[in-house]
């Protein structure tokens, strides 16, 4: 039995077989008040192109894809690098609490709702 589950990651007879990025999402380091990240939403996809804005594992069209987003997803905007942005699916789930109030060091974030879009395809959103 083969069903998709929440961004696009494939499960066979019921058991998630979580992808690792091959690029770690990190959130920067934080003193618990300030936001580590802030809000984005996924905006401009053509009905008439692919639809959808590519979920990878890395920072460019070379990694796997692990998902897909639609025009008016939220995302929680982590990491960048160059025009690749670093994410967490808004209200999705992750291996760590609080994420974009982080009040340590630098961490890496986990978990299925997490990987790499480009970043032409989002706009930053209050709160």
């Amino acid at each position: 039995m083969r069903m998709m589950l929440t961004m696009g990651l494939m499960a066979w007879g019921g058991a998630a077989l979580a992808q690792q990025l091959a690029v770690p999402v990190i959130e920067p380091e934080g003193d618990g008040q300030a936001a580590t990240c802030i809000g984005g939403e996924v905006f401009g996809l053509r009905a008439e192109g692919d639809g959808f804005l590519a979920i990878r594992t890395g920072p460019a069209t070379t990694y796997a894809r692990i998902g897909r987003l639609h025009n008016g997803d939220r995302v929680l905007i982590i990491d960048r690098q160059g025009e690749w942005v670093g994410i967490a699916r808004d209200g999705g789930q992750t291996d760590q609490k609080g994420v974009c109030a982080n009040a340590g060091p630098a961490r890496r974030i986990t978990g299925p709702d997490v990987g790499w879009v480009h970043g032409r395809w989002l706009r930053e959103t209050a709160g």
